[in-house]
């Protein structure tokens, strides 16, 4: 492991200059990019994904399926030659050729993001070239720059990521993926890191010397040191070899690989628990002392700022993955399981709001706040004329954050996935905007209450159809009123920083209208009702 990070460090000092920590300047710049080169680039990876089983690749297949097709449909061209993606189109002046049209912009957006998702090489060049375009032609592209800053923040560049999603933000009001804590997270984590170093440097001022020399030098002379039983002199050079990192302004990913590496070998030194070694440096030579031995007055001083050490390691990376969280218990929710959920809703009368034109161009606002509950989804949009003024219960996917700053007294936030869901809820749950809210037995209701997999329906139901068929379930409702309900046929009726997003084609709207028919009691050009 430490010979293969040795030669990973020595092929970055003989490739990437040094600049001046914090130089984002290289990776905050959009490349221009013609929409013709990134088209000829993706037909070119279309054409080297092969049927495997990676579905994060087979996913990006069908999303360069769409775009290639969407592209053929609306203006035909002759077969070009592939361009590789090693290197940058000649010096043609920025917006040369084909112009981005708008029915381009979402499925180009979607081959970057699953470009992306990937994690590998080739897959995230791809992604920055798609990025580069949307942003060459489209400069305030709320897409654009979202996936320009996700593809920098996996790439290390944090600077550069956070400058990016800052731009995203200045040109949404709803921060609906919720970025504003992406960005506090990756400052503290920024904050953090730097004290971790911080306290490296103070704790061993030795290690400024190999500071000045290069990582690869130094760090090779730290591993030589240690596996000669040298411990300051190991020490000394590790050290500086993560100071270095930081000087040459590293991406963060490397330096957090450097740090753990050191940390990990420092404890193993120390004969700390989990270490994996008890004695000094784990390869050392015959008559190497034990770093725990109760008669050394300076143990108990290093362990104890081992400790410190790696726990301040280890709240920077969470904190840059989750974000900080000001307050743990989240205004005192009060969290639902099914059955207190059903009890809160027996006897009531019950209507869900479409977010559809069919709503947004009505006068039925009286009329739903008449109701006893009043359930709303995802980007609702409050026309009080139109929609009526409350909202009871809010019902979400974890994906997005729309409206979830808006008071109700239930929020259900709805996820297929455990992690991703708990993920979220941490994220982006806004203390105090909440009486009560849904738990896991309240996460994924047609799945995981109703046990109704994907061979019986294959489609991912919708947020609204989760919603109603919870409802339908508990059947302890008088009346049950959809309103507005056309699936999408009148359009959608959403706020405006939602208004962008694609009607997703992971749903089988079909699919759920059919069932809701066969249950209607009675339908009109507005309502149906299921009880």
């Amino acid at each position: 492991m430490t010979k293969a990070r040795t030669r990973r460090l020595r092929q970055r000092d003989a490739e990437v200059p040094a600049r001046p920590e914090g130089d984002t300047s290289a990776a905050a710049d959009v490349t221009p990019t013609d929409l013709e080169t990134c088209l000829r680039a993706c037909a070119a990876h279309s054409g080297k994904l092969v049927a495997g089983l990676d579905r994060r690749r087979t996913a990006l297949a069908e999303a360069l399926r769409q775009l290639l097709a969407a592209h053929a449909a609306s203006a035909p061209v002759a077969p070009a030659p592939a361009l590789s993606l090693l290197r940058r189109p000649g010096k043609e002046p920025a917006g040369a050729g084909a112009v981005l049209g708008d029915h381009l912009i979402d499925p180009l957006l979607a081959v970057g993001n699953k470009a992306l998702d990937c994690e590998y090489e080739d897959e995230t060049k791809l992604a920055l070239l798609v990025a580069d375009t949307l942003l060459t032609q489209r400069r305030r592209s709320r897409g654009g720059w979202r996936l320009r800053a996700r593809i920098l923040e996996s790439m290390g560049a944090e600077s550069a990521a956070v400058a990016a999603y800052e731009r995203y933000l200045a040109l949404t009001e709803d921060d609906g993926f919720g970025v504003a804590a992406k960005v506090a997270g990756l400052r503290e984590g920024a904050r953090l890191q730097a004290e971790l170093l911080y306290r490296l440097a103070e704790g061993c001022p030795e290690a400024r010397e190999f500071a000045e020399r290069p990582v690869t030098e130094s760090w090779a002379e730290g591993l030589e040191r240690r596996a000669r039983g040298d411990r300051p002199g190991a020490r000394a050079r590790l050290i500086g070899a993560l100071l270095a990192q930081s000087r040459d302004g590293t991406p963060v990913t490397e330096v957090q690989e450097t740090v753990s590496q050191y940390l990990g070998l420092a404890r193993e030194a120390a004969g700390m628990p989990g270490s994996g070694g008890g004695t000094y440096a784990g390869t050392c030579g015959p008559g190497a002392a034990r770093r725990t031995d109760p008669a050394d007055p300076a143990a108990p001083s290093e362990l104890a700022a081992l400790s410190e050490l790696t726990a301040l390691y280890a709240e920077q990376r969470r904190i840059r993955m989750r974000g900080p969280l000001d307050d743990p218990s989240f205004g005192g929710v009060q969290w639902l399981t099914l059955g207190e959920f059903r009890n809160r809703i027996a006897g009531k009368s019950i209507c869900l709001i479409a977010n559809s034109q069919r709503v947004g161009m009505s006068s039925l606002g009286d009329e739903i706040d008449a109701y006893d509950l009043v359930v709303r989804f995802n980007s609702y949009r409050i026309d009080p004329v139109a929609t009526g003024r409350r909202t009871d219960i809010h019902a979400g996917i974890h994906k997005h954050g729309f409206n979830w700053d808006q008071r109700v007294d239930t929020r259900l936030i709805f996820g297929g996935v455990s992690g991703d869901w708990k993920h979220s809820l941490r994220n982006r749950l806004v203390p105090g905007a909440q009486t009560c809210l849904g738990d896991e037995t309240l996460r994924w209701p047609m799945r995981d209450i109703g046990r109704v997999g994907t061979e019986d329906w294959p489609a991912i139901p919708t947020t609204g159809f989760n919603m109603l068929w919870l409802l339908d379930f508990l059947d302890v409702s008088p009346r049950l009123d959809l309103i507005g309900f056309d699936f999408y046929e009148s359009g959608a009726y959403r706020l405006p920083g939602a208004m962008k997003m694609p009607i997703t084609a992971v749903h089988e709207y079909t699919s759920e209208k059919a069932w809701v028919m066969e249950r209607a009691q009675s339908v009109t050009d507005t309502r149906i009702r299921l009880r």
